[in-house]
């Protein structure tokens, strides 16, 4: 059985996308361990912090919200949001390689659906699916 080159295209894509997701996350959590990033919040911090609500927890650490996470992406604590958000959205590089390959076989169905699936990764990931929480 010949699997058809689309198949093939996302495969090797998303594998690649997959593995790069694993080895941040594997990088950043051996920084944080391993005190090459300091973390956002200090070890001693963390048993008073454990039990609060989310709101007072982030309030108390000054924690952002949303894709504010990124300007402390340096942190070791939060640094492993960057293999989590790459392993999230890895689909989005193998869909956009889809796309030549069915605009050139004239298969304009699946191109757009390509664009939507995409579209969707793109909004949930910017938070306009949150229904205003």
């Amino acid at each position: 059985m010949t699997q058809q080159v689309e198949a093939l295209r996302y495969a090797r894509l998303l594998g690649w996308g997959a593995r790069t997701g694993e080895v941040a996350l594997l990088l950043s959590f051996a920084a944080y361990v391993f005190g090459v990033l300091p973390p956002h919040v200090p070890l001693e911090q963390l048993p008073t912090v454990w039990n609060l609500p989310v709101a007072a927890y982030l309030q108390y650490t000054g924690t952002p919200t949303g894709w504010g996470w990124l300007t402390l992406a340096h942190k070791g604590d939060l640094s492993g949001l960057i293999g989590i958000s790459l392993l999230a959205g890895c689909s989005i590089l193998p869909l956009l390689g889809l796309i030549p390959l069915y605009l050139t076989r004239r298969d304009y169905v699946y191109a757009g659906i390509c664009m939507v699936v995409i579209a969707e990764l793109v909004f949930a990931a910017a938070g306009i699916f949150t229904g205003g929480h």
